[in-house]
C-alpha cells in the first residue's frame, strides 16, 4: 500500500515545491523593487542630520569663543557691544539647531516619500517630474510643509536652474533654487548646493513672498527674481526690468496653463 502511494506523494511534493519556488521568485521580485525604490524620506533625514551636525559645530565654536570673550570683556579688552554681538550670534546659532531638530521630528512623523507621493497635494493635480525622483519627493514634501503649490516650486526651479543642483549664476546665485548668499543665510541654508537645503530655503522664500504680496503669484515671482524690495519700490508692482518681466512671464505661462487644465 505504501509503495503504491509513493508516486502520488512525490507528485504532491513536486507540486508543493513548485508553489514554493514561484512564491520565492515573487518575494524576490518584490524585494528587488523595494530596494530599487529611492528612500526619499531617508535622504531627507540624512540631509537634515548633516545640517544639524554643522549647526551644532557652529554652536560649539561660538560657545568657546564667547567664553573667551567673557574674560576679555571683564578685563576691559573688548567693548560691551562686541560682547553682546557675540551673545546674539550664539543665540542665533542655537535657534538654528532647535529649528533643524523640529524639522527632523517632522520628517520622522511624515509618511514615507515615494515617486507617487503627494500628487494630490495643494493643487498639484497634474503629473510632473524633474527627472529625479528624490528631488520630486523633496519638492512635494516642502511644498506641503510650507503650503506652497509644489508645481509652482517645480516651475520656479526649472526657470532658475534647469534642475541642475550645481548651477551658479554670474550674479552668484547658487543651487537648484538659485539662492543668493544673503537669502540662503536668512533661511539657515549653509550649503546651497545641497538638494534638500536648497529646496527648503527656496520654498520658504516663496512662501514668505506669497504672504507678503497677499497671494499674488506674479509679485512673489518678481520678488524671487529681483528681490522683494524692488517690488515694493515700484508700488507693489512687477519692476520695469526686462529680465524680471520676462522671468515672471515665462513661469506664469507654464504655471497658469497647468491651473487652467
Amino acid at each position: 500500500m505504501a509503495s503504491k502511494n509513493l508516486p502520488a506523494c512525490f507528485s504532491r511534493i513536486a507540486t508543493l515545491l513548485a508553489f514554493i519556488v514561484i512564491g520565492l521568485f515573487s518575494v524576490s521580485s518584490v524585494s528587488a523593487q523595494s530596494v530599487a525604490a529611492p528612500d526619499l524620506k531617508g535622504d531627507l533625514k540624512t540631509g537634515l542630520s548633516s545640517l544639524s551636525t554643522l549647526y551644532q559645530q557652529e554652536v560649539d565654536r561660538l560657545e568657546k569663543k564667547q567664553e573667551q570673550s567673557k574674560s576679555l570683556y571683564a578685563d576691559g579688552l573688548i567693548s560691551r557691544n562686541e560682547f553682546e554681538n557675540g551673545e546674539k550670534a550664539l543665540a542665533d546659532a542655537r535657534a538654528k539647531v532647535d529649528q533643524v531638530a523640529k524639522e527632523i521630528a517632522s520628517a520622522n512623523q511624515a509618511p514615507a516619500l515615494t515617486t507617487d507621493a503627494g500628487l494630490n497635494l495643494i493643487g498639484s493635480d497634474r503629473p510632473w517630474s524633474t527627472g529625479n525622483s528624490r528631488i520630486d519627493g523633496l519638492i512635494r514634501y516642502y511644498g506641503s510643509k510650507y503650503s506652497v503649490d509644489p508645481y509652482l516650486i517645480f516651475c520656479t526651479m526649472s526657470q532658475e536652474s534647469g534642475f541642475t543642483s550645481g548651477a551658479t549664476s554670474p550674479k552668484g546665485a547658487q543651487g537648484l533654487m538659485q539662492l543668493m548668499p544673503d537669502t540662503a543665510a536668512r533661511y539657515g541654508v549653509t550649503n546651497p548646493y545641497d538638494v534638500a537645503q536648497s529646496i527648503m530655503g527656496g520654498t520658504r522664500y516663496l512662501k514668505d513672498l506669497l504672504t507678503m504680496f497677499n497671494g499674488r503669484v506674479d509679485l512673489a515671482l518678481a520678488g524671487y527674481n529681483a528681490g522683494e524690495g524692488a517690488v515694493m519700490k515700484f508700488g507693489n508692482a512687477i519692476p520695469p526690468y526686462s529680465e524680471t518681466r520676462n522671468y515672471v512671464k515665462l513661469i506664469l505661462a507654464r504655471y497658469t496653463k497647468k491651473q487652467a487644465s
